[in-house]
C-alpha cells in the first residue's frame, strides 16, 4: 500500500480572470460551439461583442491566449465531470467506476462538441496551460483503472469513440450505446 496521499479531485489553482475576460471567453465559446474554432477570428468576436477588434487586445494578447482560456475551461469541465463520476461510483460501492466515467466523458464530448474537439485534437501547448491541469483532468482514468498504461489506453479508446460520434462518422444504425458498454466492459477492473 502506498503512503502517497490520494490525488485530489479539486482542480489545480487557475489564474483569476477579470469579469470582462470572462465575458469575452464566454462569448467566444458560444461562437466556437456554433461554427468551430477555425471559423473564429478576433474581428468576428469583437463584432459580436459590439466593440472594435483592437479593443480585445486590452484584455487578451491574441487568439492563442483566447484558445488557452477555452482549453482551460474545457479541461476543468471535463475533468470535474469525470472526477465526480469516479467519486460517486466509489461512494455508491460500484465494482468499477469505468462505466460511470465513460458515461460522463461521452456526455461532455457530445454536450460541447466543438469545445471537446478544440481540447482533444491537434497540437497542445502544455506550457500555456495552468500547471497540473492536464494531469488533473486525466487522473480519473487512472482512478478508474488503477494502472497508468490502462488509463492511457482507456482514454485513447474513449476519445476515439467520442470524436467519431461527435463527427458523425459511425455508419447509420450503429449501436453506439453498445459500443460504449463494450468499452467499459473491456476495461473493468475485477
Amino acid at each position: 500500500m502506498s503512503d502517497a496521499p490520494a490525488p485530489s479531485s479539486d482542480p489545480p489553482v487557475i489564474p483569476e480572470r477579470t469579469a470582462r475576460v470572462d465575458a469575452i471567453v464566454a462569448r467566444a465559446r458560444v461562437l466556437v460551439e456554433d461554427a468551430g474554432w477555425e471559423a473564429l477570428s478576433t474581428r468576428i468576436l469583437a463584432d459580436d461583442l459590439g466593440i472594435r477588434a483592437p479593443s480585445l487586445y486590452k484584455h487578451l494578447s491574441g487568439k492563442e491566449e483566447l484558445r488557452t482560456l477555452l482549453l482551460t475551461d474545457a479541461f476543468i469541465e471535463i475533468g470535474t465531470r469525470c472526477w465526480e463520476a469516479v467519486r460517486s461510483a466509489a461512494v455508491e460501492g460500484e465494482e468499477s467506476a469505468v462505466g460511470a466515467l465513460l458515461t460522463e466523458y461521452r456526455s461532455s464530448a457530445s454536450g460541447s462538441a466543438e469545445l471537446y474537439r478544440l481540447a482533444t485534437t491537434g497540437p497542445l501547448d502544455r506550457s500555456a496551460l495552468p500547471p497540473g491541469l492536464e494531469e488533473w483532468a486525466g487522473t480519473p482514468f487512472f482512478e478508474a483503472t488503477g494502472d497508468p498504461v490502462r488509463a492511457q489506453a482507456l482514454w485513447a479508446a474513449a476519445h476515439g469513440l467520442a470524436i467519431l460520434e461527435v463527427d458523425g462518422r459511425f455508419p447509420p444504425g450503429s449501436d453506439l450505446d453498445a459500443a460504449w458498454q463494450a468499452l467499459a466492459h473491456a476495461f473493468e477492473v475485477g
